[in-house]
C-alpha cells in the first residue's frame, strides 16, 4: 500500500507536499470562498504557520495521504484520500480543494480521476467517498464527471459559518471503476 510520489496530469502534478510549498499554500488557502466548502479542519484566515503544520503532518502522515496539486510550479491546492478504520477499513474519504485562480480549469475533475484508480485498486478499497456541503455544486459535478454517485442527502447535518447545510454523499466503488462502459 504505497502512494507514487508524484502522478502526471499533463498541465499539472500531484506530487507530496514539501516544507517551500508554505507560502504558495498559505496564499490560495486564505480565501473564504475556498474555506467555506470545507469542514473545521481547514482554518479561515490560513495563516502561515497553518501551512507549515498542514504540510509536516502530511509528510509524517501513515495512511492518509495528501497531495499537493501544482500548477505552473506552485502548490495552488490539495487532494487527499483518509482510509477508513476498523470494520470501515475497506472504504475511503476523498477531499480536495483547489485555489480560486485555478477554478473553471478542469484540474480538479482531472485530479479526481487521477487519483481514484490508485486509491481503489492499490489500496484494496471497496469505496471511495465524499462529503459536500449542500452550496457547493461546483464539487457535486466534479464527482459525478468522475463516475461518482449521489447516494444520499444528510439533512440539515452542517453548521458551517452560521449556515445549516445539507451534506450530500457521493461515492464510487471499485466494482463500478471496473465495469465496462
Amino acid at each position: 500500500m504505497s502512494w507514487p510520489e508524484r502522478i502526471d496530469g499533463g498541465d499539472f502534478i500531484l506530487r507530496s507536499w514539501q516544507p517551500d510549498d508554505a507560502a504558495a499554500l498559505a496564499l490560495h488557502a486564505d480565501d473564504a470562498q475556498v474555506a467555506r466548502c470545507l469542514g473545521e479542519r481547514f482554518p479561515h484566515p490560513y495563516t502561515r504557520a497553518d501551512a507549515h503544520w498542514f504540510i509536516a503532518q502530511a509528510m509524517r502522515a501513515q495512511g492518509e495521504k495528501n497531495y499537493a496539486i501544482v500548477r505552473n510550479g506552485e502548490a495552488c491546492g490539495c487532494i487527499g484520500v483518509r482510509p477508513g478504520e476498523g470494520v470501515e477499513r475497506h472504504s475511503a474519504e476523498l477531499g480536495f480543494w483547489l485555489g480560486r485562480a485555478y477554478w473553471g480549469e478542469g484540474i480538479v475533475t482531472a485530479a479526481v480521476r487521477a487519483i481514484v484508480p490508485h486509491a481503489l485498486r492499490e489500496l484494496r478499497l471497496h469505496r471511495l467517498y465524499a462529503r459536500v456541503f449542500a452550496d457547493n455544486p461546483a464539487s457535486m459535478r466534479v464527482l459525478e464527471r468522475c463516475g461518482f454517485t449521489h447516494e444520499a442527502i444528510l439533512r440539515r447535518q452542517v453548521v458551517k459559518d452560521g449556515r445549516l447545510l445539507d451534506l450530500h454523499i457521493h461515492a464510487i466503488t471499485r466494482e463500478r471503476l471496473d465495469a465496462p462502459e
